[in-house]
């Protein structure tokens, strides 16, 4: 509504949203156009939904957010005023400047106060306000200049366009930046920006503060409130992953840090419904006074959890959490796995934790089968864990195939690249296939049922497929939001993985060297194909997980 006020025409404002899976980047000035452009059905059904939570919110006694003006503007905006005094921000990611290189505001600039204000009126007019307010100018994005100067200009005319309409004001600030790039902002520069906005109206989010905390090496913000928040999950991977004791220590060093600015706790993953228990735990760690006993805590958490108790669950929830949930150092759970990235001759298989106590857990799970099995937690649990070990034992079969590679045992690569093809992925898929979580079809349906027609339906399905696959038009953040789903694991990663083993099998018979770019231009073709493929997979699970799980286990088990 405000561009169209402003002057643009609809083709600019098409050409500036993303499509609705990479919306986040859009509005944090990362991404402009990807995917798009949005329907006027989805800014429709979007306003409706936010009504709904808003109203929800308010009635359970929340606080809502809004979103607030950071200073990029659509290129539109240089065709109605052409004078206007915008710089373009450098390439964001792996994209170029067709699809990201922001165009940001001077903070001198008379339209950033024009457009900041006539934005917040919009959204106030709306919804209403309870006075807090997001905006993030250089989420992953280097500023055009280190002068605090300029960065304090920045943070002021972003806070004035804020009180411009409201007085009471707060401005609520991602933590991401300085930590993300280090080297760019030092002390001088988180100050300027920190400082530019009177103490007590910002409250910046120290968004990875259980690995990478920022309060410590900034004097807890200048001064200005924090919340201290656990992050845990990049891209919606899934992956057993914790690091459950600097969880449990880390909002209680925070409270006793000299001068400490904390105002609470707060959980901020890019992605949910995986590692339930790492999530128990943080939410619980907002009502404490001091750490919990977690041996105890995850024992309860398993009885509660399964709705009766048992020893077997219990020790190997003690053993999934002194190893997998127990990363310690600047851990981040960005699944690494080769079973979900590009196949290569130097994929990391190295683990955090000892790959035994996975497999321990496992067993013992399913011997708690009989008295737990009709708990729909415990057999989520069995296929997750499962799901672990297969994952690792992808790595095992993996380091095989590239090991009988480099000896040229082209026996061994047969047998080894055969199992991982075609029984071990396979099965994978199939126990998936077991859980409605872990299922490829809810996932595309959920984006098509999003739609007021067949065609948009085809779009919001390609975003959702491009988002945990090529994130991008030429796999720019490749499978960085790789999910482990049934028909994904075939359909995608099993195609890649076939395709790998066969040219590693056809180097052999040839002689001739294995070439990793020719690989990569080929296997993107099987990316790309899948993302525009239209096979339609099952929302609905199939198959007994239990079963699955025991036929898997009986094979496979070290």
């Amino acid at each position: 509504q405000v561009y169209r006020v402003l002057g643009l025409n609809q083709s600019e404002i098409d050409a500036h949203f993303t499509g609705p899976a990479f919306l986040a980047w859009n509005r944090m000035g990362n991404l402009h156009g990807w995917a798009g452009p949005l329907p006027r059905a989805w800014h429709l059904q979007q306003l409706y939904l936010q009504y709904r939570i808003v109203e929800r919110m308010r009635s359970l006694g929340m606080t809502t957010v809004l979103p607030a003006f950071a200073g990029h503007v659509p290129r539109g905006v240089l065709r109605v005023f052409p004078r206007i005094n915008a710089t373009r921000l450098g390439s964001w990611s792996h994209f170029d400047c067709t699809l990201s290189c922001a165009y940001l505001l001077s903070p001198e600039e008379p339209m950033f106060q024009v457009i900041g204000t006539l934005f917040l009126k919009e959204l106030i007019k709306e919804f209403g306000t309870d006075h807090i307010y997001s905006a993030d100018t250089f989420n992953e994005m280097s500023p055009l200049s280190s002068d605090p100067a300029y960065l304090a200009g920045i943070s002021s005319a972003v806070f004035r366009a804020m009180t411009g309409v409201d007085p009471e004001a707060q401005w609520l600030m991602q933590g991401w930046l300085f930590q993300h790039q280090p080297t760019f902002w030092q002390p001088p520069q988180v100050q300027a920006v920190l400082r530019a906005v009177p103490l007590g109206r910002m409250i910046v989010l120290d968004l990875f503060a259980e690995s990478k905390p920022v309060y410590e090496w900034t004097e807890s913000f200048y001064g200005q409130p924090f919340i201290w928040c656990m992050l845990h999950n990049f891209g919606g991977n899934h992956g057993l992953f914790g690091a459950v004791e600097a969880i449990n220590r880390g909002p209680f060093v925070a409270r006793r840090f000299p001068n400490s600015t904390m105002v609470g706790t707060g959980l901020a993953p890019e992605g949910i419904e995986q590692n339930d228990v790492v999530y128990e735990l943080m939410n619980e760690l907002g009502w404490r006074q001091e750490p919990l006993d977690l041996h105890a805590w995850v024992s309860r958490y398993a009885q509660r959890r399964y709705g009766a108790p048992s020893a077997a669950a219990s020790a190997a929830w003690q053993l999934l959490l002194r190893s997998v949930y127990n990363c310690s150092g600047a851990c981040v759970n960005h699944n690494r796995s080769p079973l979900v990235h590009r196949p290569s001759l130097h994929m990391d298989t190295r683990l955090w934790y000892n790959a035994s106590d996975v497999y321990e857990a496992w067993r013992l799970l399913l011997s708690a089968a009989t008295a737990l099995g009709s708990s729909p937690a415990f057999r989520y649990d069995v296929a997750d864990v499962t799901r672990q070990a297969v994952q690792q034992l992808v790595g095992d079969y993996y380091q095989r195939i590239r090991d009988a590679f480099q000896r040229r045992a082209l026996p061994e690569l047969l047998a080894a690249g055969g199992v991982l093809l075609y029984d071990l992925l396979p099965e994978l898929d199939a126990l998936l296939g077991s859980q409605r979580l872990f299922l490829l079809g809810r996932w595309l349906q959920a984006a098509r049922d999003t739609a007021a027609s067949e065609r948009e339906a085809e779009q919001y399905e390609r975003n959702a497929r491009n988002q945990v696959t090529l994130w991008g038009p030429s796999g720019n953040i490749l499978d960085y939001a790789n999910k482990q789903l049934a028909g994904l694991v075939l359909d995608y990663y099993g195609v890649r993985w076939s395709l790998f083993v066969s040219l590693l099998v056809e180097s052999l018979n040839t002689g001739s060297p294995f070439h990793q770019e020719q690989f990569n231009q080929a296997v993107f073709q099987v990316e790309r194909g899948f993302v525009y493929s239209k096979k339609r997979y099952p929302a609905t699970p199939v198959g007994d997980t239990l079963e699955i799980a025991r036929k898997i286990f009986l094979k496979y088990y070290p």
